[in-house]
């Protein structure tokens, strides 16, 4: 059985190693079962085979959309329950500090909404100071 909880971002694509895992077989198996063609980057959608997305060069590892492998273990191997879990990766490095520069740009436009009222030009808000100044 294979077991599924649909990720925020729908789009997250899983390799070989979740493939293997998500259908219980072995790597070279799953290699077998794939759609690849040596002389064809991209070959047509096959339906009895597990298709990868589309790699634009040939280094590329290959890769899987959730539901195509769910599809393939329902049509083709026949398991009868078929959920697919796209786990979210832990948190790295970058992606912390990527958080932490949004979180800061958001205040940064917070502050820049809130200060419509106030003037942009240095010129301008030296005369709004020196007329809101009682002369002495």
């Amino acid at each position: 059985m294979l077991q599924a909880e649909p990720a925020a971002d729908a789009e997250t694509l899983i390799g070989i190693d979740e493939v293997q895992r998500s259908l219980n077989r072995s790597r070279a198996s799953v290699y077998r079962y794939t759609n690849t063609d040596p002389r064809n980057l991209n070959p047509p959608f096959n339906p009895r085979k597990l298709n990868p997305e589309y790699r634009s060069d040939q280094k590329e590892p290959l890769v899987f959309h959730p539901h195509e492998v769910a599809r393939f273990a329902r049509d083709v191997l026949r398991i009868k329950e078929v959920t697919v879990e796209v786990l979210n990766s832990p948190s790295t490095a970058t992606q912390q500090l990527l958080a932490s520069i949004l979180e800061e740009l958001r205040a940064i436009r917070a502050r820049l909404d809130g200060a419509d009222a106030t003037p942009t030009d240095l010129h301008l808000h030296r005369q709004q100071h020196s007329q809101s100044r009682p002369a002495a």
